[in-house]
């Protein structure tokens, strides 16, 4: 049994005024480590090991089934020999993906060995088109050579991406070639009692670090909020390493190279807000990485820096890693602590939030990877020196994923403030020497800026103010004559494919604006704005209500790109 079953065993969510009703929601163990389990033993979920695991657990085979058709890792038929995904979403598409996708039909569309399937966005934009063989990570280009594997002795296993880097990232405090006795230095504080977990907060809050995630919430409030939430009660900690976003692949970068960073940040919260039990919830396309954090954990159990006797202070602290079974929607904060609780991933509503009834109703504090990740050196160096690393007004440094039309795609680090241009020519500038036509500064859930717009410090207060967002901290570079509106139609398709169908104006919004925008792209060519009166006014109503009126982010934003695209057009013209 997983550690998560067994506390979930132990902690009854507690009942708070305005949270949802749970009836019909099994209280756990969560049945999805195990549902994983069966599918990477055998391949599938053969309708006899479901049997089984529903007389094991006792629980009703009908629920199993509601598991299993909401997440699409989960396979209900044995696989081909060789299991051939695709992506077909933004930063894929851009870089001739529907022309490399035909040729990959036309090649293998009929082998009888072959399974091929168009997916959304497998993390790998820097190598885009990407594709998967038997979930091994390959450009499209190459992936003749896998297939061949695969009939074979099989693909293995892919090593994580390297950054190119001779030297650590600016935000790891610790020498190149450091082993677990001279990392952790700042967690081995906080529990020998050097370090206060009060100023441990203050100083995250006076270095003005954010949730790096998207959201932008200040982590020393996230953490004292925590902190404060039941102090003495059952609490857990979550790092949310389920970037999934088109053009989003930074975290990936960052859980290869800086491990230790990401589990010494988790733990440190941990330590903080009082949790003895944490978790990093992971994309099940991000297997290399993974084998990377379970080689740190397995590091630390070793040393004696987790466990029941953590760095020999008496307390117990554990870290455990779920993998999800797939799904954006999962990136959102409830609905994967929803999925972790073993249902159907779909957001709660809120209040309350995670950080007063989270997992199992329990406090729980949730950051992403790279907030976790810079914890650390903030606590080594101290705030103000966290602060002066930014440009101008801006504070700390940033990482992000750019993609695109770039002559060098992959994830950089730059101060916090650093603008758009600069970002693009450390990137190497637009492939071929073209002119920029647009950019996504913040990853799919971001609106389009135009080329005037380069010069925007790279922050969430001016981006906002441009009417865009810092999002995930994807930058995707559109070259100067590229389609924009087709692109925000494939941006739109990723939103529309992506929605949990929990809330009517996501599921039927998306749905609708999707066909309308597929019907003006089939009739007119690109170039000047192509939607006639009634088609921009229907587009316009459907964004107003997606935006007001779904229950997550997923809904609220699916249309922004295309109407800041129409705006874009109009300029234009």
């Amino acid at each position: 049994m997983t550690e998560l079953s067994e506390r979930a065993d132990q902690v009854r969510p507690r009942w708070v005024p305005g949270v949802e009703a749970r009836a019909g929601k099994f209280p756990g163990p969560s049945l999805i480590p195990a549902l994983n389990a069966i599918q990477q033993r055998v391949g599938w979920l053969p309708r006899e090991e479901l049997e089984e695991l529903a007389r094991d657990t006792k629980r009703p085979r009908y629920e199993i089934e509601g598991l299993v058709s909401f997440y699409p890792h989960f396979r209900t038929t044995p696989p081909a020999t060789v299991a051939l995904t695709v992506c077909h979403d933004l930063t894929c598409w851009l870089r001739s993906g529907e022309e490399r996708l035909a040729a990959v039909r036309a090649r293998y569309g009929d082998d009888a060995d072959v399974e091929l399937v168009e997916v959304s966005c497998l993390g790998r934009c820097d190598i885009a088109p990407a594709a998967a063989v038997n979930e091994y990570p390959v450009a499209v280009s190459d992936i003749d050579a896998l297939v061949a594997a695969a009939r074979d002795a099989g693909v293995g296993h892919a090593e994580p991406t390297g950054s190119g880097r001779t030297g650590p990232w600016p935000n790891d405090p610790y020498p190149a070639g450091s082993d677990v006795a001279e990392r952790y230095a700042m967690l081995r504080a906080l529990l020998g009692g050097r370090l206060d977990p009060d100023d441990a907060v203050a100083v995250l809050a006076e270095s003005g670090l954010r949730g790096m995630g998207g959201a932008g919430f200040p982590t020393g409030k996230k953490w004292e909020l925590v902190r404060a939430a039941e102090p003495g009660g059952v609490t857990y900690a979550i790092c949310n390493a389920d970037e999934s976003e088109p053009g989003t692949f930074k975290d990936r970068q960052i859980l290869a190279d800086q491990p230790h960073l990401v589990l010494e940040g988790l733990l440190l919260g941990m330590a903080v807000v009082g949790a003895e039990q944490g978790w990093v919830f992971i994309r099940h396309e991000y297997g290399p990485e993974e084998r990377v954090l379970r080689a740190e954990l397995d590091a630390l159990r070793a040393a004696g820096v987790i466990g029941p006797d953590a760095c020999g202070s008496g307390r117990r602290l554990e870290v455990d890693i779920f993998t999800s079974p797939g799904g954006y929607i999962l990136g959102e904060e409830t609905a994967l602590l929803e999925c972790m609780e073993g249902h159907r991933g779909e957001p709660r509503n809120k209040p309350p939030f995670p950080g007063t009834y989270g997992l199992h109703g329990r406090p729980t504090l949730m950051n992403s990877v790279e907030t976790f990740a810079d914890v650390p050196v903030i606590l080594t160096r101290g705030a103000r020196w966290w602060r002066d690393q930014g440009r101008g007004e801006s504070v700390g440094w940033k990482f992000f994923a750019v993609s695109g039309h770039v002559e060098r795609p992959g994830v950089y680090c730059v101060p916090m403030g650093s603008t758009v241009r600069e970002l693009i020519d450390l990137a190497g500038g637009v492939s071929g020497g073209a002119a920029v036509g647009a950019v996504q500064p913040g990853g799919a859930s971001s609106n389009f800026i135009g080329p005037d717009q380069l010069d925007l410090p790279l922050d969430f207060g001016p981006l906002a103010e441009a009417g865009t967002m810092l999002g995930s901290g994807a930058l995707v570079v559109l070259a100067e004559g590229t389609d924009l509106l087709a692109a925000a139609t494939n941006v739109l398709r990723f939103f529309r494919d992506e929605s949990c169908g929990k809330c009517v104006p996501c599921r039927v919004g998306s749905t609708k604006a999707h066909e309308v925008l597929r019907g003006v792209l089939a009739a007119g060519p690109a170039g000047a704005p192509r939607l006639d009166e009634a088609q921009r006014a229907r587009v316009l109503q459907l964004e107003e209500a997606m935006r007001k009126t779904s229950i997550c982010g997923l809904g609220q934003v699916a249309l922004g790109p295309v109407v800041s695209v129409l705006g874009l057009e109009n300029r234009g013209s």
